[in-house]
């Protein structure tokens, strides 16, 4: 179960775009949002961010592992040079080709699916996730190496 919490007035957003990436039970939201949540008591874990800009400065001197998690035809029309596809409905069928040691750096289109990965990896016991801030949208705007861009057919 994903229990997701929005800005008032946005929650059939969320409920479409968890729809769109195979989370199609949505059963309610919290309503009240994050307060009503601390108030409560209940627990809260947050996730490591980095913009675009401070990512590709840190991928330009440090080895690091990029897992993008947007469809492979996203990811075989462009995607940053040393990225690994690994698409948000791959991620519970593979999990054992990631090491849960390691620290992963997570984005999709425009960071929606990246938090929802980096949901269900911490789930499984990883706990060195860090999501670049505005996905792909952002990292292409920066000097990171991009393969050349190839027209997709829409997925179907």
């Amino acid at each position: 179960p994903i229990l997701f919490i929005s800005a008032p007035g946005r929650e059939e957003e969320v409920v479409t775009r968890l729809a769109r990436v195979g989370y199609d039970n949505a059963i309610g939201y919290l309503d009240g949002g994050v307060e009503a949540w601390k108030a409560a008591g209940e627990p809260l874990e947050t996730l490591d961010e980095i913009s675009a800009e401070a990512f590709a400065e840190k991928f330009a001197n440090e080895q690091l592992n990029l897992l993008d998690v947007r469809r492979i035809s996203e990811y075989k029309a462009q995607h940053i040079v040393g990225a690994v596809n690994f698409p948000l409905d791959f991620i519970n069928k593979n999990l054992s080709q990631l090491d849960p040691s390691k620290e992963y750096y997570l984005h999709c289109a425009g960071g929606y699916r990246s938090v929802i990965a980096a949901s269900i990896l911490r789930a499984r016991g990883f706990d060195k996730l860090v999501n670049i801030r505005g996905g792909f949208k952002e990292l292409q705007k920066t000097n990171l190496p991009l393969t050349e861009y190839v027209e997709q057919a829409t997925d179907l």
